[in-house]
């Protein structure tokens, strides 16, 4: 406050936009240079737009799918050393210049020799090693980090990470996961999936049909059609409470250069889901607590919140249950007498509990960290970010909960679902039929 009365308050502003530029501007060169890993990461700080600087997400943005390509004469070898030929060999043409790239692969439109338009992902070379180097580095810096927040299971977190990440760099497993999707909204028309290739795609180059749409955070783009963001915040909300409550089989890794929009037939949008490499299933007693968590916030039920995380697996064994009644019944006062109007004008320090250092830390001791969370934990977090950008007044959960819970009554729940076993952190999802 004493600079902003000494330089005046919009020099001040304009001296922090500076700062901000020049400082999300070396994150993003750091992040390219480092790839891997750090390149998601820096996704999901992409939509944090309601806590982060403005300068960070629109630098960061381009993280989603513009990351500086490799050169083609890598990729073409990759290509080679997957299919066993030439691409030029493989399909009739194939651009040399992608239309995406991201953190593990880049994607180049081709013709195959029956004339159909296909997207071709084509792993980056040694992406594997970059990966298993970076996790070694980042296991590393969570050792130090416990120090500090003495979180139980950390190593969990990190397992999953890891799991994740070797899903994602299997192409066969993501063609798996997009049709088992795929047949799970064959009943909605307004949810599209690209058609596996499979006589063009290995574990390492995935050939798609190539699916046309503006990008889903392209806000000109959609007022270009017609569109109410309101509509397709909705429709996203909707979908991804179905797929975690319903379907218990989630697209992982919704960050906004992963969904297209068309306009359908009668204006309504058409949202086109691509990148399913991390779609995991959820277990039961996290689908469970969480159900169980909305409805304590729906009804304004504390002793329901506390049950529900109990369900999900958050209570430490020898965790101190009345100090997390406390807590929670405090902070849940304070989120209730919030008024959420608009999620980009949250202020952060709002939702603060207000507790010291060593109360923190002490509580932090209750916890542990329930298996499968670093999945749902991640795709809800960028899940509502991204429904935030798009449309800040919307509430997710008045939206989204009432909708699916309607759908389950409709809907018999698959056999599939209520018999699923609970799964090894290391299994990747069954594949669909």
């Amino acid at each position: 406050m004493g600079l902003q009365k000494v330089f005046g308050k919009k020099r001040f502003v304009a001296r922090w936009d500076r700062v901000h530029a020049r400082n999300s501007r070396r994150l993003y060169k750091g992040i390219v240079r480092l790839r891997g890993v750090y390149i998601k990461m820096g996704q999901v700080l992409s939509i944090m737009g309601t806590f982060l600087p403005a300068a960070f997400v629109k630098e960061l943005e381009a993280l989603q799918d513009q990351v500086p390509a490799q050169p083609w004469r890598k990729i073409s070898r990759s290509v080679r050393a997957s299919l066993g030929k030439d691409p030029e060999e493989a399909f009739a043409s194939i651009e040399h210049t992608p239309v995406a790239a991201a953190s593990l692969g880049q994607v180049h439109a081709a013709l195959t020799h029956d004339g159909r338009k296909v997207a071709v992902k084509i792993l980056y070379p040694n992406v594997k090693t970059i990966i298993r180097i970076d996790l070694r580095v980042i296991r590393w810096a969570m050792r130090v980090y416990r120090w500090f927040v003495p979180l139980g299971q950390m190593d969990r977190f990190l397992d999953q990470l890891r799991d994740m990440l070797d899903r994602e760099t299997n192409l066969e497993h993501e063609a798996r996961c997009i049709e088992r999707m795929a047949k799970n909204f064959e009943g909605d028309p307004d949810v599209l999936f690209p058609e596996v290739v499979h006589a063009m795609s290995t574990h390492d180059v995935l050939t798609m049909s190539f699916m046309e749409g503006v990008k889903i955070s392209d806000r000109a783009a959609m007022d270009g059609l017609g569109l109410s963001m309101d509509a397709v915040a909705t429709k996203l909300v909707r979908m991804f409470y179905k797929q975690l409550f319903y379907d218990r089989f989630f697209h992982a890794d919704p960050h906004p250069g992963n969904f297209f929009v068309q306009r359908g037939p009668e204006g309504q949008p058409r949202i086109v889901v691509l990148d399913l490499g991390s779609a995991s299933e959820v277990r039961d007693n996290l689908v469970d607590g969480m159900l169980t968590v909305l409805s304590g916030y729906m009804t304004r039920d504390g002793s329901k919140l506390l049950a529900g995380i109990e369900t999900m697996g958050f209570v430490a064994e020898d965790g101190d249950r009345d100090l997390l009644e406390r807590t929670i019944r405090m902070y849940f006062e304070k989120l209730l007498n919030l008024n959420i109007e608009d999620l980009s004008k949250v202020d952060p320090e709002l939702l603060d509990p207000g507790l010291k250092k060593r109360e923190m830390r002490q509580l932090m001791r209750q916890f542990q960290y329930p298996l499968g969370w670093f999945y749902v934990e991640r795709a809800a977090i960028m899940m509502f970010a991204l429904s935030a950008q798009l449309a800040p007044q919307l509430n997710t959960v008045q939206v989204g909960l009432p909708y699916v819970l309607d759908f389950i009554a409709k809907n018999p729940m698959p056999t599939k679902a209520k018999a699923a076993r609970p799964r090894r952190d290391s299994e990747e999802p069954a594949a669909a039929g």
